[in-house]
């Protein structure tokens, strides 16, 4: 299955909430086009079976003509049984290889507020964010509110969940891994806070199998030693957990996803260079006592935001296991 990528460069965002609509419109009328074509082919089908059982009976009623005319019957249904389905299987196939778009996109200052999120959490009024040159969006995503802006890299991945045959908290999970193993690029340790989608580092966070723990996880797959092999997995299963030792609860990546018929709108954010001063003017995500973070902040160092556009694009597709292209 293929992805295809469009990198939008930096697009305001109202007008990329355009594209991406079109998008995800393109891609439900094309599915509701392939099941319409679907279910035509079973009813000409059926039709195609209930006129061979007709010419059977017919032939029943013959003796050494009806003999023939069974037998004319008999072919008739095996062509009617078996062509509508090769039709449907064309329809389903049809763009099959496709199953939706990549949109990668830098936004100018703007903060958008989730369907379930509280104005509240916008700690300035409408006229300060203009005084600052920000616009605001109440928008039909999970979540509550944040920041987009220079310096962070947005994806929007428009998908048929159903092709790539996994559901929405499993697809959630899979954009979490995506921004896992980027940051792990950079020599930074991320991971997820139950109750709390998005990628996390700091006190609270589950860094997953402790190095350790993972290790005996490998041994307890290897060994030939059912009873020792018990014994390590269960080792293994050990977490990591992060302390007041790592620093405050800090978020690197917001999440937020809106599906309809398994296609998929709205996507991550993931703070590469963003001035992160922005975030102070909202409770990010809903919440009073985590901060934001960013790679850069976390690294020390600069980093390209074409590399880690590399990065996301390589990981998707590895872990949806898709091939994107331009």
């Amino acid at each position: 299955m293929k992805l295809r990528l469009r990198d939008l460069g930096s697009m305001d965002y109202g007008r990329c909430w355009d594209l991406q609509r079109q998008f995800f419109d393109a891609l439900l009328a094309a599915k509701g086009a392939a099941r319409s074509a679907a279910a035509a082919e079973q009813a000409k089908a059926a039709e195609g079976q209930h006129a061979a059982a007709a010419e059977q009976a017919k032939a029943a009623e013959g003796q050494h003509a009806g003999a023939a005319e069974e037998a004319g019957a008999e072919s008739l249904a095996g062509a009617a049984a078996t062509m509508p389905q090769a039709g449907a299987a064309k329809a389903v196939e049809a763009g099959a290889e496709d199953v939706g778009t990549l949109l990668l996109v830098e936004h100018p200052p703007v903060y958008t507020l989730g369907k379930s999120g509280h104005a509240e959490n916008l700690l300035v009024g409408r006229e300060m964010l203009e005084r600052l040159g920000a616009q605001f969006y109440h928008i039909d995503r999970g979540g509550d509110i944040t920041f987009h802006g220079p310096g962070q890299l947005v994806v929007y991945p428009i998908l048929d969940l159903e092709r790539l045959g996994i559901g929405l908290r499993a697809y959630i999970e899979a954009l979490e891994e995506c921004v896992i193993r980027v940051a792990a690029h950079y020599g930074l340790r991320t991971g997820r806070i139950a109750g709390a989608s998005g990628v996390w580092l700091g006190a609270g966070t589950d860094y997953g199998a402790a190095p350790a723990a993972a290790e005996a996880g490998k041994k307890a797959a290897a060994t030939e030693d059912a009873a020792t092999a018990k014994e390590d997995a269960a080792e293994g299963a050990a977490r990591c957990i992060g302390t007041a030792a790592d620093g405050p609860t800090r978020k690197l990546c917001a999440i937020g996803v809106r599906s309809s018929r398994y296609i998929t709108m709205h996507g991550f954010a993931l703070n590469v260079s963003t001035d992160l001063r922005w975030f102070e003017r909202i409770n990010p995500c809903g919440f009073r006592d985590r901060g934001a973070t960013s790679l850069e902040r976390e690294t020390g160092r600069t980093i390209a935001m074409e590399e880690v556009k590399a990065l996301v694009a390589k990981s998707l597709s590895e872990i949806l296991n898709v091939e994107i292209y331009k």
